[in-house]
């Protein structure tokens, strides 16, 4: 028998070629220099077979329109989304083609050594066309597996099986469809945009390009989003009572159980109120274990979160290191979406391999004698394990980046294998009056995984001792304040996880996505690394967005994922996503392209703000970023767009004033009176707003002329008070609980006489 084995990259046809040889292959050249062909001798499918092993690079294919539609400025653009295309080899890769026409009549079998994900199902059948144009006896087989080892490799060659048509129908889908829609689109915006604004647009570059993507845009819709909440956020003076208590040369700071209000006169009764007590009552000490959890499995999103905000890579540049790597056979498939180690898997040896290391070769030993204990998450792809480390490696062995990289995995895997931090916790609740307090303290007592994950810190937090009912008269009470603050622009981590989560490409695909819109320029990366939209990006939101197309929403391509898996699962055809999908985006175009000077005027706003000084184009700090201080025109907070923070704009003392912080940037009102909290912490099921108040469902209060009653489990009538303090507020009159101060079933009611 003679097989022919085509991989994806050349290193993985090295690699399978030497382990399925034992180092006996023989190397010829290709048509193509970069993509050699190795022979050798093998057993499969129960039988001797002399096997030439060579590779692709990607995709050898791409769907294209016929000439008849290459004409921009003739050919009507709605006709993209109808006009017939064709599956061909793109120019780049015909060295390789050649190759494949030539070996493939020397065979009587064809073997698939591709990735085992979508797009390697997908370049399995691009080469499969390919090899059967030149021989159609070809009896096609693909081989599973997500590590290069003899272990692996042998055990694929042994269990070959079929090609997955349905995989492959779906990325066929996705992208005949990305061609259809990007197409028409870009030609839309390129046109229309270039011919208005040349001068801004290069008028010397005539290939400048302003492309659309169904998952370009909502990217670029996240990082618009979280910039114009924080141009919209309007800061708002808050404060909060604070404790400090010295014990045995410790400073303990009591944390205020309600956190901050935002109306200074509802403080100063507070504060007057705790004065009056002049003793702190201890409580309750709690003291509980407490525990680390060590990490998850690695997927490939937590790959790149972590090569981002701990070794400051891209995501691009993370996942090209960790993909030589595999390659190489240092690591594992690198792009998965399993965080769960499968129950057969046998994890022993990889942590003994890890025992050579003068670093964390200790470490291993004592995973070892402790047991290999994987904490394992709840996602798996069915295709491959988590990210891990396959072979040992030092720094004589990799260098820069690459050992970085490596070190990650290595670190991530020993941790995930190990045990979780364990500590005692401390926690002590104090008493002023009818204000309550609490302070927390930590001892470590093991370190746990914390000894070799190097990326994450817990430190000891001590606490002096403290007796329950203890009183304490020696506390320093003051009124601390403070300002509301905006959320932080998105990092490269805080996009992939909500593209992740939003289902806006895959997890082989986000680095792709967030590079393409900084080489379109429509985003700019400070030197602190957070992200910002240009003026151009924000334009084409705010466009799309005026016409009334959410286009940079994220739903309309998360529903096509939807779609795509369904055809995976055999629950749908190709045909019918494909065809509801096109008339979905084509009577958005017609739309689009009747409402296109919208587009224009957009980007005219953006101008004309930058000239006058208020906003500005692409430049500053890293690229991208509109220039000054004022808001952008046309900008609503949040992902449902006109979400205003509207702090600052009370009128003295009410009743909504009484809010809890849930989130930074986030506020949420607890309820329109003041006796309804519970230490200032949010009831259960309570909405979350952002950047505004949310009016709660409790009913307004009762005038004057009715009884007022305060929030007590029974309510009991609330008793009308006079503040006797110096100040602003003396003689005004206010409801209180009837109870009295010593009382532990007072509550919390408090509401201005009107």
């Amino acid at each position: 028998m003679r097989a022919l084995f085509v991989a994806e990259k050349n290193d993985v046809a090295k690699g399978v070629a030497a382990i399925l040889s034992n180092g006996t292959a023989v190397r010829k050249e290709g048509r193509s220099k970069f993509n050699k062909i190795y022979q050798l001798q093998t057993d499969i499918l129960g039988q001797r077979a002399q096997v030439s092993v060579t590779s692709v690079s990607g995709h050898l294919m791409n769907w294209q329109f016929y000439e008849n539609m290459a004409n921009w400025q003739e050919v009507p653009m709605v006709q993209l989304f109808d006009a017939p295309v064709r599956h061909i080899v793109t120019p780049e890769m015909k060295l390789i083609e050649k190759t494949l026409r030539e070996e493939a009549p020397k065979n009587d079998v064809l073997v698939i050594w591709t990735d085992c994900d979508r797009e390697g199902e997908a370049i399995g059948a691009e080469i499969v066309k390919v090899c059967r144009d030149s021989n159609r006896r070809l009896d096609v087989y693909r081989a599973r597996f997500s590590e290069i080892t003899k272990a692996a490799i042998s055990r694929a060659a042994r269990s070959l099986i079929r090609l997955d048509d349905k995989t492959i129908a779906a990325v066929d889908c996705r992208s005949e469809l990305d061609l259809r829609i990007g197409s028409a689109f870009t030609r839309l915006q390129t046109i229309h945009l270039r011919s208005s604004f040349r001068n801004v647009l290069g008028q010397n570059d005539n290939n400048k390009v302003i492309s659309y993507g169904s998952c370009q845009f909502p990217t670029l819709g996240f990082v618009t989003d979280r910039y114009k909440l924080i141009q919209n956020f309007i800061p708002e003076p808050f404060w909060k009572l604070m404790v400090m208590h010295m014990r045995e040369a410790i400073k303990v700071d009591f944390l205020w159980d309600r956190n901050r209000l935002f109306d200074r006169d509802v403080i100063d009764v507070l504060y007057d109120g705790c004065q009056e007590v002049k003793e702190a009552v201890i409580e309750k000490v709690i003291r509980k274990p407490k525990s680390k959890w060590r990490p998850q499995g690695l997927d490939t999103v937590e790959l790149e979160k972590l090569g981002i905000s701990k070794l400051k890579l891209s995501a691009k540049q993370t996942m090209q290191i960790a993909e030589k790597l595999y390659s190489k056979g240092f690591i594992s498939y690198p792009r998965t979406e399993t965080n769960k180690f499968p129950n057969g898997l046998d994890l022993r040896p990889l942590v003994t391999m890890q025992t050579a290391s003068t670093i964390w070769g200790d470490f291993a030993n004592q995973v070892l004698e402790k047991g290999v204990n994987p904490r394992n998450g709840k996602k798996s792809d069915e295709a491959h394990p988590p990210i891990h480390p396959l072979i040992f490696a030092d720094k004589n062995q990799l260098e820069g980046n690459d050992w970085r990289v490596y070190e990650l995995v290595v670190r991530h895997f020993l941790a995930c294998v190990s045990q979780d931090a364990q500590g005692e916790e401390t926690i002590v609740h104090m008493r002023i009056g009818t204000e309550k307090f609490h302070a927390n303290g930590l001892r470590i007592r093991d370190m746990g995984y914390l000894k070799v994950y190097v990326y994450e810190k817990w430190g000891n937090k001590q606490l002096p001792a403290y007796e329950e009912n203890e009183k304490i008269t020696d506390f320093t009470l003051r009124i601390g304040d403070g300002r509301t603050q905006a959320p932080e622009l998105l990092t490269e981590a805080d996009l992939i996880a909500l593209m992740d989560k939003y289902g806006i490409g895959t997890d082989a695909t986000h680095a792709e996505h967030i590079e393409k819109i900084k080489t379109r320029e429509y985003i700019g990366v400070k030197n602190d690394g957070k992200l910002m939209p240009s003026f151009l990006g924000l334009a084409l939101v705010d466009g799309y967005d005026d016409m009334g197309f959410a286009m940079s929403k994220p739903d309309l391509r998360a529903n096509l994922e939807v779609g795509l898996k369904d055809i995976c699962d055999g629950k749908r055809q190709k045909m019918d996503v494909l065809n509801e999908q096109i008339n979905k985006y084509k009577q958005i175009f017609i739309e689009s392209e009747r409402k296109v000077n919208v587009l224009a005027q957009s980007l005219q706003r953006y101008l004309d703000d930058r000239d006058n000084g208020e906003a500005g184009g692409s430049g500053g700090d890293g690229g991208g970023p509109p220039r000054g201080g004022g808001p952008p025109r046309g900008g609503g907070g949040g992902r449902g767009g006109g979400n205003t923070n509207t702090r600052g704009k009370r009128k003295s003392i009410n009743t909504s004033n009484i809010v809890e912080d849930v989130d930074e940037g986030e506020m949420v009102t607890l309820s329109e009176e003041f006796g309804s909290l519970t230490n200032g912490r949010r009831s259960r099921g309570a909405p979350k707003t952002r950047g505004t108040r949310k009016s709660s469902n409790i009913p307004p209060p009762t005038s004057t002329t009715e009884e007022v009653l305060c929030s007590c489990r029974e309510p009991l009538p609330a008793v009308m008070k006079t503040v006797q303090k110096e100040g602003p507020n003396k003689g005004k009159k206010f409801y209180t609980c009837s109870l009295p101060f010593s009382s532990s079933d007072k509550c919390n009611f408090f509401k201005w006489v009107e």
